[in-house]
């Protein structure tokens, strides 16, 4: 069988939903071939910013995974030469390639797996059978009015042909299961990489740590509240935040300047000693109807973590059946933090980390992949449209 994803992240060394997912599939069944769409380069967009412009590196083989064959995975990263503005076909332009890619690898009826909306393009250009990977409502997201446009039609597109749509939250479920059938496939952690100690990154500074992972980005993370509670952590100890970085220059100084440390990004398989070593796990985002959309993977990392957490009232944390979640507005919330590190400095404190358990079995990615195996079965033996 042969899979063509397009995806609305990267695959790099900080694996999200979508790598897990392939990566298991790929394991599962040794004759799967999968061409995996990242977004497009935008040069263009990164000279008039604050990244350094750079091509696509088009189609090319996948960085080698643990257990899946060299030639079982393949990277197509285009590279967008205008905005669309400009250019009002760029999205047309940008399904030509991928069937190119497609083609170049002898992928003559793939399954299509649709997580970037863009997907639509493509599912109206072929017969592919075709499943919707909902992770996020981008149609509830702070963007102009012509992006929002742009992605309810396409997903209203997705949503009627697609021969399958997947939700990753109960939220998604109720709003796209609306008018059609869906079927729940939350997130997920690798519960082994959290059922060993590891040793304290150095990169931590020293004494008591609020610890953040996950993507920096005013559409989840309430910047003013991070800032508030690196400030009423001022000697005591640090709010960390570790992750990719889609902050803007402006933002990121606001947060230095009130003692957040930054780490940047971190690959996934270093991720789980940072949880481990911090005093407190914290969730400081905002509570928007996007927010409300999402089905946080960090709610299953912070529990296979065992440290004790502190989160806004989010979807997801607000929910949670863990006597070590702690929920608060986000008035509580610098003041809730501030007690967690304090309490971590008593003698009589444990730091130690408690293995994942059993209740734990059953967030593991391996679940997840066999929930999505199901569905994507169901797709290969479906009738033509």
């Amino acid at each position: 069988m042969d899979l063509v994803v397009t995806s609305l992240e990267v695959w790099d060394g900080v694996w999200r939903r979508n790598q897990h997912l392939v990566a298991g599939l790929l394991r599962r069944d040794p004759s799967l071939k999968v061409l995996f769409v990242e977004p497009a380069s935008d040069p263009l967009h990164a000279a008039l910013g604050e990244g350094e412009p750079r091509l696509g590196r088009g189609l090319r083989p996948a960085p080698a995974v643990d257990g899946v064959s060299p030639d079982a995975l393949w990277l197509f990263e285009p590279t967008k030469w205008l905005p669309r503005r400009v250019d009002r076909r760029i999205d047309e332009k940008w399904a030509r390639q991928v069937l190119k890619s497609a083609r170049s690898l002898d992928m003559t009826d793939p399954l299509l797996w649709v997580n970037d909306p863009r997907g639509a393009l493509i599912l109206e250009a072929t017969s592919w059978p075709a499943l919707y990977d909902v992770t996020d409502d981008w149609t509830l997201a702070d963007r102009p009015a012509p992006e929002i446009q742009r992605i309810k039609a396409q997903e209203a597109v997705l949503l009627r042909r697609c021969d399958a749509v997947v939700v990753c939250s109960p939220a998604l479920a109720l709003s796209k299961g609306a008018d059609r059938p869906v079927t729940l496939v939350p997130n997920g952690v690798d519960t082994a990489a959290y059922a060993v100690s590891h040793e304290r990154p150095a990169d931590l500074p020293g004494g008591p740590v609020a610890v953040y992972v996950g993507t920096l980005h005013d559409d989840r993370l309430d910047l003013e509240l991070c800032a508030d509670t690196a400030r009423a952590l001022a000697g005591v100890g640090h709010l960390v935040l570790a992750g990719p970085d889609a902050l803007s220059a402006g933002q990121r100084s606001g947060l230095v300047d009130a003692g957040v440390v930054l780490l940047g990004s971190r690959p996934s398989d270093a991720v789980p000693a940072y949880l481990q070593h911090a005093d407190a796990l914290v969730v400081p985002h905002v509570v928007t109807p996007f927010t409300d959309s999402l089905d946080p993977i960090k709610l299953y990392e912070y529990q296979a973590a065992g440290r004790p957490v502190v989160a806004t009232p989010v979807a997801g944390f607000r929910d949670a059946d863990d006597e070590q979640v702690t929920v608060v507005d986000r008035t509580a919330f610098p003041a809730a933090v501030t007690t967690l590190l304090h309490r971590s400095e008593a003698p009589d404190a444990s730091h130690a980390t408690p293995a994942p358990g059993r209740r734990l079995a059953n967030i593991d990615w391996a679940r997840r992949v066999d929930q999505l195996a199901e569905v994507l079965a169901s797709l290969s033996g479906r009738d033509e449209r």
